[in-house]
């Protein structure tokens, strides 16, 4: 199996798996948490709320499988919008509730700027590159991508920061640490552009 999407009842995933298939991956959808040691890629989507999507990840066994697999496997993790936002130690959306913990940061609301900027974020945006990441080769600066949030990863490091969004300020559309990355930003929804930020998770 070369792409595993994670079932565990938070994702828009079948819209997933087609974008992922049209850039020429064995995608399968699983439900099953001991599938994960049979690909070589890992998707966690995500659309909710994170201490739902936490809750869901403990009961049903996913934890342990994807610490194994991410961890010690080092085998490549992509993240999507409420999935990017599960890798981060702490969310605070609902309550305050414990995230995998892979990337140093917590998931904190939006607050507007003097633009008075409307919240959630929602549509097409650009992204500024702040690293240059195996997931973003061949894609311009400022290349516009498609978001709906209205939480954002405060990430502590800089070095974990591949690329920011300007609104409410700026906030973190693209983290990465070793063989995680995630992004704020559907790739899926994003056409040509998420297209080949797929394409290159792919080759990761």
């Amino acid at each position: 199996m070369e792409t595993a999407i994670i079932d565990y009842g938070m994702g828009n995933l079948l819209s997933v798996q087609r974008a992922f298939e049209k850039c020429g991956s064995d995608a399968i959808i699983i439900d099953n948490p001991l599938k994960l040691r049979e690909t070589e890629h890992i998707v966690l989507p995500g659309v909710g709320a994170f201490p739902d999507a936490m809750e869901n990840l403990n009961k049903n066994g996913w934890i342990e499988e994807l610490n194994h697999a991410v961890r010690k496997k080092e085998i490549p993790l992509l993240g999507i919008c409420l999935g990017m936002q599960l890798l981060a130690e702490k969310g605070y959306e609902v309550r305050e509730c414990n995230g995998l913990g892979y990337i140093e940061g917590e998931i904190v609301r939006f607050i507007p700027s003097e633009m008075k900027e409307r919240i959630p974020h929602v549509g097409w945006n650009n992204i500024e590159k702040n690293l240059e990441i195996p997931l973003l080769d061949g894609i311009p600066d400022n290349t516009n991508f498609y978001f709906v949030h209205s939480y954002y990863f405060k990430a502590l490091r800089e070095e974990n920061i591949a690329a920011v969004t300007p609104y409410c300020g700026e906030f973190p559309s693209i983290v990465v640490k070793d063989n995680i990355v995630g992004t704020q930003f559907h790739p899926e929804k994003s056409q040509k552009a998420g297209f080949k930020v797929i394409k290159n998770f792919l080759r990761m």
